[in-house]
């Protein structure tokens, strides 16, 4: 860690691993498939890590991060609405893996069935209250339509019914989480009732990480699809979703100058190194929080040391005056990040806390 010169995004391998295995032992006490989401970590090195526990399935949320594990997975679902613009290499895909995509309108459906040249299986999106993409749960005419349109002869396999709760980002209180999944997991399997008949061996897919974590049972799904959860951070912290000890990924950055009369501390790590996700803890806005050193990795977050405002480049903490002698010019201190799906995506690399560079997927 001394080699730092700039901000570097460290992972703590052993908490990653924990919370992998964590999850994947919920999954299967529960007696659920467990497809995690890929997005957070884009890594094979770390999908290598999932495979330790029997994880043959995966969510990706691109076609190029799709293209990435293919090299490695050959059972992979596109969380996101086909992009029709995609669909020479959605082909390509579905030559080399089995590949399952998410189809929301017949409009699709109808281009899949002219264009796609081997078989793709799909899910119809549904939308259970986040009001981004899918078709609500009630609107069986839409729902109708869409199965009438796969009925056609081609290369197009109805696999089941998929929903991403993302609202329960827009709380940080455990009951309305838990109400959240509640109301979904309802919907779904109310969803997956009123079609088996029509359609045997249909599924009902969930997932977000805050819902996941917090339950042990999920009432009749058959398959959870996390993907946060395998670093955590500090949005996952105030949903009380993980403890601190779970946060598996910490930003080291430089110190580069104190200004000890106003109480900050200035970082090199700004909205380009942490992004600007932010969250709202006691009236402060929050982009980070400081951790204790110990050894090459962290333990408990710093009581006050919150990274307060972010310019390109600055970060600027929260220096409490019982820190104010703490920290010198040069020193690498580490910041956990809001959300680290979003800061993990700005590199290239992980360093582990024993200094083992890991290679992640880079978007063209």
């Amino acid at each position: 860690m001394q080699q730092i010169t700039q901000p570097t995004l460290i992972l703590d391998e052993r908490k990653c691993k924990t919370n992998i295995a964590h999850m994947a032992r919920k999954a299967e006490d529960a007696g659920v498939e467990f497809r995690p989401h890929f997005k957070t970590h884009q890594s094979l090195e770390i999908g290598q890590w999932f495979k330790e526990h029997g994880i043959a399935k995966i969510t990706v949320s691109s076609v190029g991060m799709a293209q990435y594990f293919a090299t490695e997975w050959d059972d992979i679902l596109i969380a996101f609405p086909v992009n029709v613009r995609e669909l020479t290499a959605i082909n390509e895909l579905a030559g080399r893996v089995k590949l399952s995509l998410l189809v929301e309108s017949v409009e699709v459906l109808e281009l899949l069935h002219e264009k796609l040249t081997h078989p793709v299986s799909f899910y119809i999106k549904i939308d259970t209250g986040a009001h981004r993409t899918g078709v609500a749960p009630t609107d069986f005419a839409s729902i109708d339509q869409i199965l009438a349109a796969a009925k056609q002869p081609g290369k197009l396999k109805f696999v089941g019914f998929l929903s991403h709760a993302g609202h329960t980002y827009h709380t940080n209180a455990i009951t309305d989480i838990l109400k959240i999944r509640n109301d979904e997991n309802l919907a779904m399997l109310q969803l997956k009732a009123h079609y088996i008949g029509s359609h045997p061996g249909i599924i009902a897919s969930i997932g977000d990480t805050p819902s996941c974590s917090l339950v042990d049972h999920f009432l009749g799904i058959d398959e959870i699809r996390p993907g946060n959860f395998v670093f955590y951070d500090l949005m996952q912290l105030s949903f009380g979703s993980c403890s601190p000890g779970q946060i598996a990924v910490a930003l080291a950055c430089p110190v580069v100058a104190l200004h000890k009369d106003r109480n900050e501390m200035v970082i090199y790590g700004g909205g380009v190194h942490l992004s600007k996700d932010m969250l709202r803890i006691n009236q402060n806005s929050v982009y980070g929080q400081l951790v204790e050193k110990e050894g090459d990795g962290w333990v408990e977050p710093i009581p006050g040391m919150i990274v307060k405002r972010l310019s390109q480049e600055h970060g600027i903490v929260s220096l409490p005056k019982t820190q104010n002698d703490k920290f010198d010019i040069g020193d690498l201190v580490y910041v956990l990040p809001v959300h680290s799906c979003m800061t993990a995506d700005i590199y290239s690399q992980y360093i582990t806390t024993d200094g083992k560079n890991i290679e992640r997927f880079r978007h063209s």
